[in-house]
């Protein structure tokens, strides 16, 4: 005879959905930066940061994580380089 299958681990239509954090929610993780990697520790933060305040001002609609991501890293980097260039 036939098992019959567990509904609520085969089912196909279950999506996970993952949404932004709450600003301040998350522990911040800094990562060591070696001798040969000149990159500030908190540059990720500040792209984290930028990113978030992109999701807020769209009204925190969820589905553009990525995008945030790399407007924000886009936008620090270009700041970064003006400084370093003035």
């Amino acid at each position: 005879m036939a098992r019959a299958k567990n509904p609520s681990t085969n089912n196909p239509t279950r999506k996970q959905v993952i949404t932004m954090p709450e600003a301040g929610t998350m522990t911040p993780v800094r990562k060591a930066v070696s001798l040969g990697n000149p990159v500030p520790t908190d540059l990720e933060d500040q792209i984290r940061r930028r990113a978030y305040e992109l999701y807020e001002e769209r009204g925190r609609t969820p589905g553009f994580e990525h995008e945030d991501w790399l407007r924000a890293e886009h936008e620090i980097l270009a700041r970064k380089a003006r400084s370093q260039s003035a």
